[in-house]
Order: C-alpha cells, then sequence, then structure tokens
C-alpha cells in the first residue's frame, strides 16, 4: 500500500480514493448513496472520503437536479486529466510487484487472492 500511496503522490491523490476515482471515471457523475454502493464503502465512511477529496480538488459537487437533498458528484478536469497517467504508474508498481512470476503463478495469486476477499465478504 506504501508504494501505490508513494505512486500516487506525484498526481495528488490517496490510495483510499482509487474506489471513488474508477466509478465516477467508468459512470461519470453519481450521487453519494450510488458512489458507496460501488466503492463498498459505509455511507459515513463515504461523506468523510468526499469532503477529504472535495478539499483536495479531487472531486466537484453540484446540487442534484431532481433532488434537494443530494449532490451529483464528479471527477474535476485535473482528475480527469491525470487518471490515466496515475493509473499507469499503479500498473507499473504492480508489474514490479509480480516481476519474476511465471504467467501461471500470477493466474494462481490472483485466484487465491480473489478467495481470501470472498472469505472476509462472507464474514460480513
Amino acid at each position: 500500500m506504501r508504494e501505490f500511496e508513494r505512486r500516487l503522490r506525484p498526481f495528488e491523490l490517496g490510495f483510499a480514493y482509487l474506489p471513488v476515482l474508477l466509478a465516477l471515471e467508468e459512470n461519470g457523475e453519481l450521487v453519494q448513496k450510488e458512489l458507496a454502493e460501488r466503492a463498498r464503502v459505509e455511507q459515513p465512511s463515504m461523506a468523510a472520503l468526499l469532503a477529504r477529496m472535495e478539499r483536495d480538488g479531487v472531486i466537484a459537487r453540484e446540487p442534484h437536479p431532481q433532488d434537494k437533498r443530494a449532490s451529483r458528484i464528479a471527477l474535476t478536469r485535473r482528475t480527469k486529466a491525470c487518471l490515466p497517467e496515475a493509473k499507469q504508474s499503479l500498473w507499473d508498481g504492480v508489474e514490479q510487484a509480480l516481476r519474476g512470476l511465471s504467467r501461471a503463478e500470477r493466474t494462481t495469486l490472483i485466484e487465491l487472492l480473489r478467495r481470501v476477499v470472498a472469505n472476509l465478504e462472507a464474514a460480513r
């Protein structure tokens, strides 16, 4: 995790921001509830995370046209511009971590990690 934080620092992004960044990149503007569901984050934690992201200029909020209580959340222009390079930097980190592993070993590692995640999710 420290390596990924280090790689994201030049882009003024944090590792904790990734689920939100990817959800907004993939889906465009979303409301907080949708972001929490897609990122699998509890509402209170999502609210705090979005506040930090807004403070850091990573996201912008606009009033929702149909729901006065909600805001539409979107990536800022700066974030949209740097996201491809930031993601590439993360992939470079993954490649560095997996260097020396065969394709079969990588596949096995990924499958084992998926099972670990599934076990943790089932325990919730």
